[in-house]
């Protein structure tokens, strides 16, 4: 791109390297930053250094907050019984816009994907098995694709020896979906309709 200057140039690197975000829509991004006033690029320059300053994991379930442990494990009035296990943080807020799940969740940072070279021990898998009590429901909420099922199977294995009911969402949602972008509605029927494991 040696028409364009420098900068701009490395701008649209960068935007490209973010996930779902191809050159165009890079170049458009940077276009747009590049007729926008001073004020607001610098707004949303602070909004992300905030972003990466003041995030953190949940010391309890992996999840992002700004306080530790994050604002869902210590709310009183969340199930302590329910755990809904889930690959990534941001599958959290696809089941929190439903308003329909009261318990808590566990993130696993992944799935399991030989192929990638993750295993179990590249999952948060230990601090799962520390938080399980007898008597608990886990809901493996992972997504429907290979390597979510492949992790839910393990998990599945691995819980049975534990006093607790396995459940897994119900089908429904689209094989190689990703939870955060499926609707609530859906959601809230997978959740209802989980089955055992």
């Amino acid at each position: 791109m040696g028409f364009l200057p420098p900068s701009a140039t490395q701008l649209i690197d960068e935007f490209s390297r973010l996930p779902g975000i191809g050159r165009k829509t890079a170049q458009r991004l940077a276009f747009h930053l590049l007729k926008t006033d001073e004020e607001n690029t610098a707004r949303l320059a602070q909004s992300m250094l905030d972003m990466k300053l003041h995030i953190q994991k949940c010391a309890m379930c992996g999840g992002i907050t700004e306080s530790n442990p994050c604002p869902i494990c210590i709310d009183p009035n969340r199930n302590d019984s329910l755990l809904c296990v889930v690959e990534e943080a941001q599958d959290i807020f696809a089941f929190e816009r439903t308003n329909a799940y009261r318990g808590k969740y566990h993130v696993l940072g992944g799935v399991i994907s030989p192929l990638d070279g993750i295993g179990p021990d590249e999952l948060n898998i230990d601090s799962l098995i520390n938080r399980i009590q007898a008597g608990m429901e886990v809901i493996l909420a992972t997504n429907p694709s290979i390597e979510g099922e492949t992790t839910s199977l393990y998990l599945g294995k691995l819980l049975k020896e534990k006093d607790v009911q396995v459940t897994r969402l119900a089908r429904g949602l689209p094989v190689g979906g990703d939870l955060e972008y499926t609707d609530e509605a859906t959601l809230i029927r997978a959740m209802e309709g989980r089955t055992k494991v």
